[in-house]
């Protein structure tokens, strides 16, 4: 009979892989495996943006809650000329242009001298709690993510469209 002596080392590494591909697979299990998303444009269930947002934009959640304390995604479809005024958010923002372009900028006011037009592929990050506003020209499409809830806090309170009245 033929004896195969397996290096120690190896047997080390061999049991600590096994260990923790068992602790990966009891916290998948434990937490609730996460779903796959795959989805193209086209196949986006649009519906009207929150009322923090000024009416025309459209929106479509790809994963997560934007309501809730967790990790989202969405889509965000502006319409040709609509304004953002200047706001900030409780949590960072990434956003990413997918059509279209769209302008941005820091400040308190929004400035159309001063806004940075992000075309397809382009990006940006707004940190929390720092005033920012965005604007388009044409049809825009975004994707925006982040840590949840999302909120809007507007520099200029006459400018948040939840106070406005509706005619």
């Amino acid at each position: 009979m033929k004896t195969i002596r397996l290096a120690t080392p190896f047997l080390g590494s061999l049991a600590a892989a096994l260990v923790f591909a068992s602790f990966l697979g009891s916290f998948g299990m434990a937490a609730g495996a996460p779903e796959h998303v795959m989805e193209n444009l086209n196949a986006a269930k649009w519906g009207p943006a929150p009322p923090f947002l000024p009416a025309g934009a459209q929106l479509a959640v790809l994963a997560g809650d934007p309501t809730k304390a967790v990790p989202y995604t969405v889509r965000v479809k502006f319409p040709a000329n609509y304004d953002i005024p200047a706001h900030s958010h409780p949590g960072d923002e990434h956003v990413a242009v997918v059509s279209g372009e769209l302008f941005m900028g820091m400040g308190t006011r929004l400035d159309r001298k001063t806004g940075l037009g992000l075309a397809v592929g382009g990006f940006a990050l707004m940190p929390a709690n720092v005033n920012h506003f965005a604007y388009t020209k044409g049809e825009t499409t975004i994707v925006l993510y982040g840590q949840g809830p999302v909120d809007f806090k507007y520099v200029n309170p006459s400018d948040d469209p939840r106070t406005k009245a509706v005619r």
